[in-house]
Formats: C-alpha cells, sequence, structure tokens
C-alpha cells in the first residue's frame, strides 16, 4: 500500500484562478503611469503579495487599524505593494489612491480551473485517496467549490474560519488531517502561496508541493508543479 493516503488541496489560485490575475492589471496600471517596472520587480511584487496573504504580521495590523474601512485598506495596500516593487515611498503615497481607485473599477476577472485538474482529481479519487480543499476562507465555500466543477472529487472542505486557524498556523493543517483521518506524514499537501501553503504544511509535517506556473517563487525548497499533470508521479515516487 502506499504510505500516501490524503491529498489536500489549496483553493484560491491553486483549484480556482483569476485571470487576469490581480497583479497583472496593477502592474499594467503602473506603468501606464509612468513607473518602470522590471520583469524581478513584478515578481516581487507577487511575492509580497503571497506573503502579505499569508496571514503575515502586516495584514494583521492593518486589518486593525483600518477595520471598517475597506476603502482606506485597499488605499494602504497599494502603497505597500508599490514600495515592494521598487518604488519610492513618497511616491507609493501619491499613486496608491490611483491604484485603489483603478482597480475597485476596472479590476473585473474570470474564474478559470486547470482544465487538467478534470483529468487528475478523478485518477487520484479512483485510486482511492482521500481528497480535500483548505483554504484560509473565513467561512465555507461549499457554493463556489460547486460552481468550479470540481466538488464531487473532494471528500470534504474546510475554511480556516472554522478552526479557527489560518495557513500558515498548523492548527489548520491538524484539523484537515482530523477529517481526512491520515498522519502527516501520509498526507500532501499542494498549494500556490509558498509563505501559507508550503511553510503551513511543512510545520504541520506535511509533504508540501509548490504550484507555480509562472515560477514566480524560482528557489523553493520543496517540490515544485506546472501543472496538476505532473502530481501523480510526486506521489507515486512517495509509494
Amino acid at each position: 500500500m502506499s504510505k500516501i493516503k490524503a491529498i489536500l488541496f489549496d483553493f484560491d489560485g491553486t483549484l480556482r484562478i483569476h485571470l487576469p490575475s490581480g497583479g497583472e492589471v496593477f502592474t499594467e496600471f503602473v506603468v501606464g503611469q509612468g513607473m518602470t517596472v522590471s520583469r524581478e520587480d513584478k515578481f516581487r511584487g507577487l511575492r509580497w503579495e503571497h506573503y502579505y496573504f499569508a496571514n503575515s504580521p502586516e495584514i494583521l495590523a492593518d486589518q486593525m487599524m483600518f477595520k471598517g474601512d475597506r476603502q482606506g485598506f485597499w488605499v494602504n495596500y497599494s502603497r505597500r505593494r508599490l514600495i515592494a516593487m521598487g518604488c519610492h515611498p513618497g511616491q507609493a503615497i501619491e499613486l496608491a489612491s490611483q491604484c485603489s481607485a483603478h482597480m475597485a473599477e476596472f479590476y473585473k476577472p474570470q474564474v478559470h480551473v486547470p482544465g487538467e485538474l478534470h483529468r487528475t482529481l478523478p485518477a487520484l479519487k479512483e485510486q482511492g485517496y482521500v481528497l480535500g480543499v483548505v483554504s484560509n476562507r473565513d467561512k465555507p465555500y461549499l457554493d463556489e467549490l460547486k460552481e468550479t466543477g470540481l466538488d464531487s472529487y473532494f471528500d470534504f472542505s474546510l475554511a480556516g474560519g472554522e478552526v479557527p486557524s489560518f495557513k500558515p498556523e498548523p492548527g489548520i493543517f491538524m484539523r484537515a488531517l482530523e477529517i481526512a483521518g491520515t498522519n502527516p506524514h501520509e498526507t500532501f499537501y499542494i498549494g500556490d502561496n509558498y509563505y501559507a501553503d508550503v511553510v503551513g504544511s511543512q510545520r504541520a509535517g506535511l509533504w508540501p508541493v509548490l504550484y507555480d506556473p509562472d515560477t514566480v517563487f524560482p528557489d523553493v525548497d520543496c517540490p515544485v508543479i506546472k501543472s496538476f499533470d505532473e502530481l501523480p508521479n510526486l506521489i507515486l515516487a512517495k509509494v
């Protein structure tokens, strides 16, 4: 028997992707405003975005500071992101409001589901693996999972707010293991956010896999896939 018994997935950015990405729209706007953005600037901004939304100390502080002020939160987010991309802090303050307003008005992405999931997930399910979705959402998201057409492949879904514990905290992973009925060393976790998904699952003792089709994280300490078609071979390597 395989020592791997369960395969768990992140939801947003992994099973459910927004196209175009917020980073693409944000970068296109600031370039249009005269800011010079190199390829590395762009990817540094993307890595910062992943870090920020991985339940970072910065986002926790900003949520407290801008509690009830959604617009203020996103203006401040834009300022932080601009600085992460190499913008001078003074210029970032000037551009932040414009960036936030542009995103609010023009960022209307479409939901995309990687097509290979409809090959990979049924194959894994047929082989008897427990399949689950583990997200940092505040509330259950079963309706949105159903909208992807992937819900029938999964045995359960878990939101961080239900625990409550949010990646990269180990608590959310430990609760997922309880539901799956498996031990950490018997479980894979696949996600697109290195700081939340890889670091968090490593802390909890799971086998992490980074889904990184655009090579946002070029040097990481875990297996990387660019397509879900690559996943079965990684699992077989643990048999």
